[in-house]
């Protein structure tokens, strides 16, 4: 089975980008199926590459391998995992954490799969058609390179739809517990397996909850979309003065507090309110009562799920950004970002910039932020950096 692409469609395959769009078809033969391996080959006949077919994707292609000798079998999924493994080895003997990503999708040459490690469970998400095809295989390497694991699997993301896929939550190996308790930073925090976002927690925010934390001391900061609070631990971690979590989740909030019982005595976890509320609305509400912040961490949640949506959700991140500014004293610091890879860096900082010309406050970049490390980013693959964060801090106009 075999996509043969139209004249001058092979270039970006030659910069081995592993998607293929279904405009770049000329042709397809053999009627491949869903999931199904087919050999990419240029409108010359040159061969290019593997691939996993998706009939109902825009992304008609995702690429397994660029070498013609390449079987999709158990030994490519050991070899694509242990690879993935020794490419986090240094960083992570370095980090006080027992959770990471362990696979990048795209980026660890496995497209639409996430791993991730919590501890004893690793939590895998398939979105693709190809790794859909090849779940068995994928579940039987897990469980022979990590014997002592639970596995389960959270594809249960809309997106999947778009592959032809249903929705799935199942544990393949093991029994999962329904929480299970992790480290960061010297920090405890629970993760919720079975309810949590992704795959039941952001360890993207690892380093930038530690960046974060390091201005919070003598601080009054509001946590905006705080989810299960863990930007609030590290401000408390480092000495905070107080911390408003703000989240329209009473689970998530309900979470944000015993994390915070785990790590921290009474008289610390007092100096924490866990105020269940939407955020556009309770900026506008603090702005009317004047209240003011010395620190707001602006984290939303994907505003962006394709192109169409860019323009008004542009407009979502600069409302919530002018809002704080308003709210924020002066010499106060927002820390604010956006999980969209769609939203490219240039396109951010702009919205950033025009939300505080709006604001009438001067806002100077201090530091620009991003995902962990863990969340590797292929040289070839940049949709793989996708979250985006700035630390701004508001000086007086002159």
């Amino acid at each position: 089975m075999q996509i043969i692409l139209k004249a001058e469609r092979e270039k970006s395959l030659l910069r081995k980008h592993p998607w293929i769009f279904d405009g770049a078809i000329l042709r397809e033969t053999g009627r491949p199926r869903l999931g199904a391996t087919v050999d990419v080959l240029s409108h010359d006949g040159t061969w290019l590459a593997k691939a996993a077919y998706s009939p109902h994707s825009q992304i008609r292609a995702r690429v397994w391998s660029f070498n013609a000798a390449t079987v999709i079998d158990n030994n490519f999924f050991k070899n694509r995992i242990l690879t993935a493994q020794a490419k986090r080895a240094d960083w992570l003997a370095q980090q006080d954490t027992n959770a990471y990503r362990l696979v990048a999708a795209e980026s660890d040459g496995l497209p639409g799969i996430t791993i991730d490690v919590y501890d004893k469970v690793i939590v895998m998400q398939v979105l693709s058609a190809g790794g859909e095809k090849h779940k068995d295989k994928l579940v039987q390497t897990l469980a022979s390179l990590y014997p002592d694991s639970c596995i389960h699997e959270r594809s249960d993301v809309e997106v999947r739809k778009k592959e032809g896929l249903e929705l799935v939550v199942k544990t393949h190996v093991g029994e999962l517990p329904e929480k299970v308790l992790i480290t960061e930073n010297g920090l405890k925090i629970e993760v919720d397996l079975i309810n949590g976002h992704k795959t039941g927690f952001y360890l993207d925010q690892r380093l930038n909850r530690k960046i974060t934390g390091s201005y919070c001391r003598d601080k009054d900061v509001l946590n905006c979309f705080s989810y299960t609070g863990t930007f609030a631990l590290a401000a408390m971690q480092n000495k905070a003065k107080s911390v408003v979590n703000l989240d329209v989740s009473d689970n998530a909030l309900a979470t944000a507090k015993r994390n915070m019982a785990l790590n921290f005595d009474a008289d610390i976890c007092n100096k924490v309110t866990h105020l269940k509320a939407d955020v556009f609305e309770q900026l506008r509400v603090y702005k009317d009562a004047g209240t003011k912040f010395d620190l707001i961490v602006m984290d939303p949640p994907k505003f962006i799920e394709n192109k169409n949506h860019l323009v008004k959700a542009a407009r979502g991140y600069k409302d919530i950004n002018r809002l704080a500014c308003d709210l924020l004293r002066e010499g106060g610091m927002l820390v604010t970002f956006s999980c969209s890879g769609l939203m490219q860096s240039d396109l951010f900082n702009k919205i950033i910039a025009d939300a505080a010309l709006d604001a009438n406050t001067d806002l100077s970049f201090i530091t620009r932020l991003h995902q962990d490390s863990d969340h590797l980013i292929a040289a070839s693959f940049p949709e793989g950096y996708y979250l985006k964060g700035l630390v701004c801090v508001k000086t007086a106009s002159v």
